[in-house]
């Protein structure tokens, strides 16, 4: 029951900030995530790397479609439910710190939207039927709409309702392909909707390739990908710092999780037959990404830009299906998720000083707030993929992995690393270093001691997982080499179990296991 624990503190948590108020508010709040917290670390210190499906829950939930509420975790689950249960305390602890308008719903509103999108995602993450993964996968859509419509900039609404178009639109497209597999399952001999009988599903060829373009759709619009990426930019710019952690750094992780659970898991020959589209778009995504960010004036679209980059190597890494490539993207969600939400948070407090999110109106901050530049500087590094910081492990493991078999998206993806230095030194430059503004010397203060201790817990794991990576990819390797070699097997017709771990096993990342 830990995996239904963690996911429902936080569910229960956000119930009873509709009757509770005032500081106790802040003290639900704080408990519920601080519980899914404690929880998920007692899953990282209990698992056992390696060994499948972990802490699994089977409970029959509507006997007459044979669905079930089936839940568990492998090293990638894990992974994913422990940054979401990281990063939804401080995201909570920023909004204490933030001054909410009138014309918004509230620092209440906003802490039980956060720790709905908290439990929504942890059940996404560790759900093992495709069913009760897909009601999930469109519920934190409910959350997240009021996150951005209901705080945030000028055009929030206009933006909430383009990120709800979007989302419901390939969502819709999804759920076909999700009764098109438990149909095909029927076809089979036992209609299910458990992953790990799907996994053994045999489907025509056509019928296969339009079920991985169904599932394909939803998740490139979650993750984002070009060309259905434009509602990030719009969505991130127009809520909260706050907001924008949990939307990019927890909850598009779900896009890319469902093409490495789902995608790879249920269609490796569709997977296959379309991977080179997928790499391309994948290569497409880091450029346009990294230059699109280059080109920004607007701080908040700025770093989201950087993720629609980042996602493109993740997806890279996935589809070029080497253990090193799948290795280095399962690490990268985690190490983005982290690098991000160090990034909008920073900017959150510059924008709440300032009143503005414009590059143009600042300048010379580190004269008078050296603090808060020091951690920027650290925050855009890892953006950037310094060695030393852990983005720089994922994306190194990414391209090494795909020079494999895939030199010319390796060469070309490189590329962006040059360009990330260009707009990040760039957006440093013009807003830290010349002499500062009176407006600039009259409204930017230095980080208070509270403002502090939420961004350090961030930069530390940055350095420490930059310099020892280990416990993650000790986690993640066997897990993404088992689906290397059932891809693999299942391409070339041979019987596969998925449950099996591979007779021998290579060092992917890190340290050896």
């Amino acid at each position: 029951m830990l995996i239904t624990s963690a996911a429902l503190i936080p569910l229960v948590g956000a119930l009873l900030l509709t009757v509770v108020r005032g500081v106790a508010s802040r003290v639900v709040a704080m408990l519920a995530s601080l519980g899914s917290l404690g929880i998920a670390i007692a899953m990282a210190v209990l698992f056992n790397p390696g060994q499948g499906m972990q802490f699994t829950e089977l409970h029959q939930w509507i006997p007459q479609i044979d669905a079930y509420y089936s839940l568990g975790v492998d090293g990638i689950g894990l992974s994913l439910v422990l940054l979401t249960a990281i990063l939804t305390p401080l995201v909570l602890l920023y909004a204490f710190t933030e001054n909410f308008r009138e014309d918004q719903l509230g620092e209440r509103a906003f802490l039980a939207l956060a720790l709905a999108v908290e439990g929504f995602s942890l059940y996404v993450f560790t759900a093992t039927d495709v069913l009760l993964f897909y009601l999930f996968f469109e519920a934190t859509l409910i959350p997240m709409f009021f996150l951005i419509g209901g705080f945030g900039g000028a055009q929030r609404r206009y933006a909430a309702i383009k990120f709800l178009l979007y989302s419901l639109t390939s969502g819709l497209v999804m759920l076909a392909a999700v009764i098109g597999v438990y149909i095909n399952s029927q076809n089979s001999g036992h209609g299910t909707f458990l992953l790990s009988d799907l996994m053994n599903m045999n489907l025509g060829t056509n019928t296969e390739r339009l079920l991985f373009v169904g599932f394909m759709i939803a998740f490139a619009v979650k993750a984002p990908m070009v060309p259905v990426h434009t509602w990030l930019p719009d969505a991130a710019e127009n809520t909260t710092p706050g907001g924008a952690v949990m939307m990019v750094a927890i909850m598009d992780k779900i896009g890319t999780f469902g093409m490495f659970r789902f995608a790879l898991g249920l269609f490796p020959n569709a997977a296959e037959w379309a991977t080179p589209v997928v790499i391309v778009l994948a290569v497409i995504s880091i450029i346009y990404g990294a230059l699109a960010a280059l080109a920004q004036g607007n701080l908040m679209r700025l770093v989201a830009y950087t993720s629609v980059s980042h996602f493109g190597f993740i997806v890279l890494g996935l589809f070029a299906l080497t253990p090193t490539s799948v290795a280095g993207a399962n690490l990268y969600m985690f190490n983005h998720g982290i690098s991000t939400a160090a990034l909008f948070l920073l900017v959150g407090y510059l924008m709440k000083r300032r009143g503005s999110a414009e590059i143009a109106d600042f300048g010379g901050v580190q004269k008078v707030a050296p603090v808060l530049a020091g951690f920027l500087l650290i925050a855009g590094l890892s953006s950037l993929s310094l060695p030393g910081l852990a983005p720089f492990v994922s994306e190194f493991g990414v391209l090494a992995g795909t020079w494999t078999n895939y030199p010319w998206a390796a060469g070309i993806s490189a590329i962006a690393m040059v360009l990330a230095a260009l707009y990040i030194m760039r957006m440093y430059k013009r807003t830290m270093t010349g002499l500062p503004s009176d407006e600039v010397k009259e409204k930017v203060s230095e980080l208070s001691m509270a403002e502090r201790w939420i961004i350090v817990p961030l930069l530390a794991l940055l350095l420490v997982l930059g310099v020892y990576p280990t416990p993650l990819t000790r986690v993640l390797n066997p897990d993404s080499e088992q689906a290397v070699t059932f891809v693999e097997k299942a391409t070339n017709h041979e019987a596969v179990a998925p449950a099996a771990q591979p007779e021998s096993t290579t060092i992917s990342l890190g340290g050896a296991r």
